[in-house]
């Protein structure tokens, strides 16, 4: 499981979220919306480190991280996150890791 962010998504949360070298992004799943994989839940975002990451990676001293308890919702997935200028917002994309879509 592994996390990408593109440039522009990375400036978004630094612009909008006032990230600051250090700080950090947890992504968890939460009921209603919908993803390109789920039917009926969506991704939450929260200016926060997992305090039990599943997956933290650092790009450009900000850490973007998923914590254990968000398993359910990632499992067998990487996440890649980029940028929607249209909308102003992140836009996110889940792809199957090799060992899921294998399976």
């Amino acid at each position: 499981m592994e996390i990408t962010v593109s440039d522009a998504a990375i400036k978004w949360f630094k612009d909008e979220m006032n990230l600051q070298p250090g700080e950090g992004i947890r992504f968890f799943g939460k009921v209603y919306g919908r993803t390109n994989v789920h039917e009926g839940f969506s991704i939450g975002i929260a200016k926060e480190i997992a305090t039990k990451p599943l997956v933290r990676t650092e790009i450009d001293s900000l850490i973007f991280s998923i914590d254990q308890t968000d398993d359910w919702f990632f499992a067998g997935y990487d996440l890649q996150v980029d940028y929607d200028a249209q909308k102003d917002e992140p836009i996110y994309h889940f792809e199957a890791t090799p060992a899921h879509s294998a399976s």
